[in-house]
């Protein structure tokens, strides 16, 4: 299995208004860190997930969270 591309060592945190959004998981989307299609031709594909409200999120961009699209503290272990 592919690794994904690591592009921060910290989370991004923003303020996202409720809506359907599409993290990428591969780590090329030049749309961090939201997908932007990157990943095709690889083994990954974006997550989606809904936020309800809006709300302040910490978005995982080392992509090696267990909690995605949200940050749990992987990039620590990097």
């Amino acid at each position: 299995m592919e690794e994904p591309t690591v592009v921060e060592k910290k989370p991004t945190i923003l303020t996202l208004d409720a809506g359907t959004y599409y993290w990428c998981q591969c780590g090329k989307s030049e749309t961090q860190p939201f997908c932007d299609g990157s990943h095709q031709g690889t083994d990954f594909e974006p997550k989606q997930f809904t936020i309800m409200e809006t709300t302040k999120v910490w978005l995982c961009m080392c992509k090696h969270t267990h909690n995605s699209p949200f940050c749990d503290g992987a990039h620590k272990a990097l």
